[in-house]
This record gives C-alpha cells, structure tokens and sequence, in this order.
C-alpha cells in the first residue's frame, strides 16, 4: 500500500524535476550549447522517472526498468560533462596552434 505522503513527495520531486529542466531548456535556447540540452533532458527523463513511480500500483525503487530509466538519466548528463570537456580541450589546443603560428611570423 502507498501512503498518500509518499504520493505527494514523488509529485514534489518529479515537479522540481520538471522546473530544473525547462530551466536547462531555456538556458540551451538564450545559449545553443548542447550541454544544457543534454542537462534538461535529463531532468525530464527523471520527472518521467517519478511519475511512473507514482501511477504505478506498486511502486518500488529498486525494479529494473525503473532503475533503466533513471539511469539513462545519469548517463545523458555524464554524456553532456564528457563532451562539453572534450569539447572545451579541443577549443584549447586549436587555439595553441593558432598561437603558434602567428608567434612565428
């Protein structure tokens, strides 16, 4: 049986969820840098997370298709982390070459 508090707190979570990623939605749109994209649909996998926790008639945290979800989620924003660094270290050493060779004119 699912207590009503408990209901509650899912809907608190996968709103805040919700917030977090239309946050990160319009940062991607004032910016179009993909890491922010990349962060809002994260966000909203998780809200999808919650609420399918919620409507579901047992919910449990530790089944495998809910845990495959939140973990698409984790993985979108370690995604988003690994290219915006790689991303960052290829702008750095373009910029070094460049550098170079204006140095050597």
């Amino acid at each position: 049986m699912v207590l009503p508090w408990s209901l509650v707190m899912l809907g608190a979570i996968a709103m805040g969820c919700f917030v977090a990623g239309l946050l990160f939605l319009r940062f991607w749109r004032d910016g179009r840098d993909r890491f922010f994209l990349l962060f809002a649909l994260s966000f909203f996998v998780e809200a999808f997370s919650r609420v399918l926790l919620a409507l579901s008639p047992r919910p449990n945290e530790g089944s495998p298709w809910l845990y495959g979800i939140r973990l698409a989620a984790y993985l979108l924003i370690l995604w988003a982390i690994f290219e915006k660094n790689r991303r960052t270290a290829r702008d750095l050493a373009a910029s070094r070459r460049e550098a170079s060779t204006d140095s050597r004119r």
